[in-house]
């Protein structure tokens, strides 16, 4: 009987081990995770930086501005990104 009872706590342990490696793993695909949207959010952030700093007096070069900035600034929000003033 001592021998199952030792078995079962072996195999208790193991399935401990097993769910925090997994949990280490999640939280390491998470940190991940958060390091590519925090890169693409900076990236982002400077793209529209340089569309706001261009200056045109041409009608067509200001709409694909607009154009360019208002994509620029939706895929920032779906990111969860908000303006700073």
């Amino acid at each position: 009987m001592g021998f199952m009872a030792r078995g079962f706590d072996s195999k208790n342990v193991e399935e401990q081990q097993n769910e925090a490696a997994r949990a280490g793993n999640d939280k390491r695909a998470l940190d991940m995770t958060e390091a590519v949207k925090k890169r693409r959010v900076q990236e982002l952030s400077l793209q529209r930086e340089r569309v706001l700093s261009e200056r045109t007096s041409s009608p067509h070069r200001r709409s694909a501005l607009e154009t360019a900035l208002a994509d620029i600034e939706e895929k920032l929000a779906e990111l969860g990104w908000t303006i700073h003033m």
